[in-house]
């Protein structure tokens, strides 16, 4: 079943305890913080019945059944060319970048159905559970996020050697499933169905069972959940003078469990330190190129910015602004290249499906995090210093002043001033504002730390071809190939 806007907007009008700014919020679809972003992943769901997008959005299976075909399971090519047509198909209609809408997020659980030999080692219903699970994200269609991020605590001790509430763990089983307490971070999670929720912290010492070392579907209609939000940012201003923040800012929540229940059902592992330890390394081998994906769309933004920044004054005649403009194009390139390669030369998964060349997705995810910052700085030297001085709306539409924003904003007959007031506007806010702040750091912490992304980079990169190389070159004994083997590539 492919689910109607509206069948997901009555699916979260469930009575789910949510506060943001220190208030409860009482129907978070239709709260002003909320509401934009609510909005949008209905729009996604009605896409998917409408006849100019269901050829790009939905798949059919031998059987005839449907689906998202974001949330089909990849086994060739195609499937993954596919898939990103979709992505970007969601992106130019709704205008801007939404991350965690499903499409990246699902790909963390197809990491562990590559898992399934270990799960089987610990309990083969876990095996089948996950299978069950991927099944239902992909025929019941529920907006399904990621439940990653702990509240830190202390990182010098073990979990269990601090307030043992602090992170995640299971205090109890039951006949019915585990009791779970602890919290977690996650974009979208006020407003999504469920997540897969899994450890972060992997301190387990020599300890090969943890009651910490946990793994669930986590359905957020449970009771004993609460989400607390961090303030949104829809609202805050007028539309017009931001408007990614009010459009486009996909809230943050800690979701507390408060003795949750789990069903059995929908536990993916439990205690095994082997099996978190494998999701911990192999989490992102899907998700990071849907992921990697928006780092594009962002940049065709700047790149779209600064152009007509520097057109509508000529200075894109200028060798030096050309020259800024060809490095966010490298940029822009470097992670187009990286995500054509990576499926071009894509390898098969552990079990069985079709997974992007990790190496070079796994560089495509630092170089597209890595520059980021670098190349918002380069967008802000080519829109110039109007993106911090021009006035608000407001003074663009009050009789008194109107008449001089006309005069010293208008430049010729292309571009007069509303239009000009416009790109400014949308500029600040995607370089300068508190959501500009927001994106950028999400971009660079929400799949992991950039040492972990280069830590996946070198975990995936072939070093043996350069090594060999080199004993050739250099004329060295075979003998020297022969530490390290059994490690690294």
């Amino acid at each position: 079943m492919i689910r109607t806007g509206q069948q997901y907007l009555d699916s979260i009008r469930d009575g789910r305890r949510i506060w943001m700014n220190g208030e409860r919020v009482k129907d978070v679809t239709t709260h002003p913080m909320f509401r934009p972003i609510v909005s949008i992943r209905a729009r996604m769901y009605d896409m998917q019945h409408e006849a100019a997008f269901r050829d790009r959005l939905v798949y059919t299976d031998d059987k005839g059944n449907e689906a998202p075909l974001a949330l089909q399971l990849p086994h060739t090519q195609e499937d993954w060319k596919a898939k990103r047509i979709a992505t970007d198909t969601v992106l130019d209609e709704v205008g801007g970048i939404v991350t965690r809408v499903g499409d990246e997020t699902i790909g963390e659980m197809w990491s562990l159905y590559d898992g399934q030999d270990i799960l089987n080692e610990v309990n083969p219903q876990f095996a089948e559970n996950i299978r069950h699970h991927v099944h239902k994200a992909m025929y019941a269609d529920p907006f399904h996020v990621s439940a990653n991020t702990d509240p830190k605590g202390d990182r010098s001790k073990r979990p269990q050697d601090q307030d043992p509430d602090m992170l995640l763990h299971v205090v109890r089983e039951t006949d019915a499933g585990i009791i779970v307490r602890g919290a977690k971070y996650e974009t979208a999670a006020a407003y999504a169905n469920q997540a897969f929720t899994k450890p972060t912290i992997a301190n387990w010492g020599d300890a090969e069972l943890s009651d910490y070392a946990v793994g669930f579907i986590c359905d957020f209609s449970s009771p004993n959940l609460k989400f607390i939000c961090r303030t949104g940012f829809a609202g805050r201003a007028p539309i017009e003078d931001y408007p990614l923040s009010n459009r486009y800012d996909e809230v943050e929540a800690l979701v507390i469990f408060d003795d949750v229940l789990i069903p059995w059902e929908n536990v993916l592992f439990y205690r095994h330190t082997k099996a978190a330890t494998f999701i911990r390394a192999t989490l992102h081998r899907y998700s990071a190129f849907a992921f990697v994906q928006r780092n594009q769309k962002l940049a065709d933004m700047m790149i779209g910015a600064a152009m007509f920044n520097v057109r509508q004054t000529g200075l894109d005649r200028q060798q030096a602004v050309q020259e800024k403009l060809a490095t966010l194009a490298c940029y822009r390139e470097g992670i187009n290249a990286h995500l054509t390669a990576s499926i071009a030369m894509a390898e098969e998964s552990p079990g069985g499906l079709l997974m992007p060349n990790q190496s070079l997705l796994m560089a495509g995810r630092v170089l597209a995090c890595s520059k980021l910052h670098e190349m918002m700085h380069l967008t802000r030297e080519l829109c110039g210093g109007q993106i911090c001085v021009t006035p608000d709306v407001a003074t663009f539409r009050d009789p008194e002043t109107a008449p001089w924003m006309e005069k010293f904003y208008s430049i010729n007959e292309t571009w007069q001033a509303e239009d000009r007031r416009k790109l400014l506007a949308y500029a600040r806010d995607m370089l300068n504002s508190d959501y500009a702040g927001h994106r950028l750091t999400f971009q660079l912490f929400a799949q992991a730390p950039p040492f972990a992304h280069l830590a996946a980079v070198y975990r995936n990169f072939d070093w043996n071809g350069a090594l060999e190389f080199v004993q050739r070159s250099a004329g060295l004994s075979e003998g020297v190939l022969q530490q390290g083997k059994g490690g690294n590539k």
